[in-house]
């Protein structure tokens, strides 16, 4: 712990304990008599994170539960906020959401590769959403975000290795009522935000909600080239979602959502935050580290999104049972716009060449889930069901070089007089069908009042077909030549006949025929848990279980695809074991719980980096065996309805087992003991609400939230100097809030303050910049800024 966050940390303490203390007086005159501020005040939540509404406290996994009002409260936009209220979260920020990853602890899967899935599922309404992209959107109008640590597959099956993330939208009321918010930041950028929402009634058995957002944000960072001139990594996103929930007859709750979402984000610029070691530097904005808020770069990295879909939910009684379908259709198009040269024009030195990139992707997934779940109470509850999942994706992506010869020694222009030009080209079409079907059970018997079994079971059938061709005019920086089925079968008979696969992969390009290389792949798995929960009194409650996860197999289809990269990745796979203790004191006011877990993967899906063409890409493979293990604090305190507190901490130790480098590639063989990247070893989080009843027309309310962790690797990388320079150092965010609440909730004014302390630190670290640099990804939440926040209820 260091003394940077000691000292932050005291200082949000301090503040949380003044206002703590504020609150707490203020509670000492007695409320009205009709104010249960009591039952109000108790600290108990019902979740879902076993597909059936119970207490937090009768769930024997490790469950953080954020609240919708804390997002919006501190002023969070996506899952990327939320890694600040849960410390065994993490998140990998890329250049575009696609290829953005979130992490459990310290395990997650980094992919450019069309064909990956992630290892932590994200669920939104009951509706599993296949790429890592569409996980990202805008959490607007949400009841609570439910965050389950470790593997999650015979409940949630989909890409659960890790966990999942449950999201919850709010539910529409049988009264018309509604609210209209607006939002302006400043000081990091400008940003305009608006959310509004709106109950209908339809009849006695029906009523809708109606959900929408406005926001336009102009960036964080400045890009100074010529013909830019301009602030990015900023967005422009709005969206609309439709809840209907209607109870036909008295056995029959059907939910209809829809949703529909467009953003167009000039994000994420990566700075160069070193110095180059080429000339590069002569013509680089002044490198400075964590410090730097200057690109220059003649392309905006961008991203354009649209996503929209449907579920429909039915609930029916069945005897004493409940049987549960959910049918959803989801569309996913996003565009990703890259410069990767980071610079503001090609030069006819060696590695100052132009670098573009353009790759649009669209994607369908359609599923169905039927499911029976017997009611509480009896000597055996169980949820049993089917699911179905079909994931469609294709991207075609293009890559522009612009390379100017002859080299010379001074720097120059491509545009000076008798430089030759040439304009390199490569275009690839790729994509992949994702087909899941999977039969799965939970049970848990109650041998008595306090003691309970706990089994499941989950059988999964995966099948993955993919596609590539590549058309290359010119070979060029990052672009290999021609690939498609005729290579790819001249590679196979070269290697065949011992030509080394390297070697291979360059004479077959002569086999080229213009037809698009094609493969497939299937796989069956059975998974489970076994586990135990004993309540040592009403209140406290000892669990442990052992599961199996599983998450299905791979390729690694992307841009530069050739022979060598067209293995199977095989499934990765982990053995989990956790105990926990879950307390709940003072009438429930007051939750402690605690877990500690150990877990093995075998053949860990990951992201290693690799050389391409000379330039640095990664490469999906498997990795070979890791392990991770700690333990977890979490902390809920509601002393009265107006005041609560909430927290965590967590010990993270994930680390390599033993690495098994990919063949035919030249990345290096990452030590036994090596941390993984994006899993700190210790992370904590404190986040506070109070509400000071004057007695008169406006009341007061106060909010804080304090977040810290320890130096994580950003780069997952063999070279232990590479690892270090890419090392994110330990960093404190602390956030505070102050608005004035009209007694009756009617309106609410409020004034945020993100990043008290003006820490800065960068979400990525990365090599391969220009001249051996190293570049930076800068969030938002790297500098101080301001919101005033209006909002008016009705």
């Amino acid at each position: 712990m260091t003394a940077a966050f000691a000292r932050t940390l005291a200082a949000a303490m301090g503040l949380a304990l003044a206002t703590t203390s504020t609150a707490a007086l203020a509670q000492q005159t007695p409320p009205p008599a009709a104010e249960p501020e009591a039952e109000e005040g108790r600290a108990d939540i019902v979740v879902t994170a076993q597909k059936r509404e119970e207490r937090l406290q009768d769930v024997p996994i490790a469950v953080s539960v954020v609240p919708g009002s804390l997002i919006a409260n501190q002023g969070g936009i996506n899952l990327e906020s939320a890694q600040y209220l849960v410390p065994t979260l993490n998140f990998r920020k890329s250049g575009t959401s696609l290829n953005q990853s979130l992490f459990l602890r310290g395990v997650g899967t980094s992919t450019f590769s069309i064909a990956g899935e992630p290892s932590v599922s994200t669920v939104v309404d009951g509706v599993v959403y296949s790429r890592a992209g569409e996980a990202f959107s805008d959490l607007v109008d949400i009841d609570r975000i439910e965050v389950l640590r470790g593997p999650q597959g015979t409940l949630f099956g989909k890409n659960a290795s890790a966990g999942v993330i449950n999201i919850v939208s709010k539910k529409p009321g049988r009264e018309f009522a509604g609210y209209a918010e607006g939002g302006f930041y400043f000081d990091d950028g400008t940003e305009y935000r608006a959310r509004a929402a709106i109950d209908v009634p339809l009849g006695e058995k029906a009523a809708t909600r109606i959900t929408g957002f406005y926001s336009d944000y102009d960036g964080n960072l400045f890009n100074d080239a010529p013909g830019v001139q301009d602030r990015v990594n900023g967005f422009k996103r709005w969206g609309v979602r439709g809840i209907l929930v209607a109870d036909p007859t008295p056995d029959v709750t059907v939910t209809l959502i829809g949703d529909y979402r467009k953003a167009r984000d000039n994000c994420c610029a990566e700075v160069i935050g070193t110095t180059p070691t080429n000339l590069a530097a002569q013509i680089l904005p002044t490198p400075r580290g964590t410090e730097t808020r200057t690109v220059r770069q003649n392309l905006v990295t961008s991203t354009n999104e649209e996503s929209y879909g449907g579920s429909l939910q039915i609930d029916a009684t069945l005897g004493r049972n409940t049987v549960t379908s959910i049918t959803a259709w989801r569309s996913y198009a996003n565009e990703e716009i890259r410069d990767g040269d980071w610079l503001a024009a090609p030069y006819a030195n060696a590695g100052l060449n132009e670098l573009h990139d353009f790759g649009p992707q669209t994607g369908e997934t359609f599923s169905q889930e039927l499911r029976l779940t017997s009611p509480t109470g009896d000597l055996i509850e169980y949820t049993g069901g089917l699911f179905y999942s079909r994931a469609e994706s294709e991207r075609d992506f293009t890559r522009n070089d612009v390379v100017c010869a002859p080299n010379q020694t001074a720097l120059t222009p491509c545009t000076a007089t008798g430089i030759a030009v040439t304009r390199p080209t490569g275009t690839a079409n790729f994509g992949s069908v994702f087909k899941n079907m999977a039969a799965f059970a939970r049970f848990s018997v109650n041998v008595s009042d306090r003691f309970r079994l706990l089994g499941g079971l989950r059988f999964t059938h995966d099948q993955l077909d993919v596609f590539h061709i590549r058309r290359t005019t010119l070979a060029g920086p990052g672009i290999q030549p021609n690939f498609d089925q005729g290579v790819y079968d001249r590679y196979t008979q070269l290697v065949a006949g011992g030509t080394s696969p390297t070697a291979a992969a360059t004479a077959a390009v002569a086999a080229s025929n213009g037809v698009p290389f094609r493969t497939k792949t299937t796989n069956d798995n059975w998974s489970g848990m076994a586990g135990a929960q004993f309540d040592l009194t009403k209140r406290n409650t000892l669990y442990a279980s052992w599961t199996r996860g599983y998450k299905g197999p791979a390729y690694n289809i992307f841009f530069n695809l050739t022979g060598t990269g067209t293995n199977v990745i095989e499934p990765e796979t982990v053995d989990s074991y956790e105990a926990g203790l879950k307390n709940t004191f003072f009438d429930g006011k007051l939750v402690l719980n605690l877990a500690g877990y150990y877990a093995k993967y075998d053949n860990f899906q990951a992201n290693n980096p690799d050389v391409v063409a000379g330039v640095l890409v990664t490469r999906f493979t498997n990795a070979g065996r890791i392990s991770t293990r700690g333990g977890e604090f979490d902390l809920i305190f509601a002393p009265s309805r107006d005041v609560t507190l909430s927290g965590g901490l967590a010990y993270t130790d994930a680390h390599v087992d033993q690495f098994r480098q990919p063949t035919g590639t030249v990345t290096g063989v990452i030590a036994s003991g090596t941390r993984l990247a994006y899993a700190p070893e210790w992370k904590a989080s404190l986040a506070g609400d109070w509400r000071i009843r004057t007695g008169g027309a406006i009341d007061i309310g106060l909010n804080a939230n304090a977040s810290w962790q320890s130096e994580q690797i950003s780069q997952f990388d063999a070279n232990p100097a590479i690892r270090a320079a890419t090392t994110i150092g330990d960093y404190a965010l602390v956030d505070v809030a102050v608005s004035v609440i009209e007694a009756k909730d009617r309106f609410r004014l409020g004034f945020q303050v993100k990043n008290l302390f003006d820490q800065t630190f960068a979400a990525a670290i990365t090599s391969g910049g220009p001249g051996g640099s190293y570049r930076y990804i800068i969030p938002r939440e790297a500098d101080r800024y301001f919101g005033v926040i209006g909002r008016v209820a009705f």
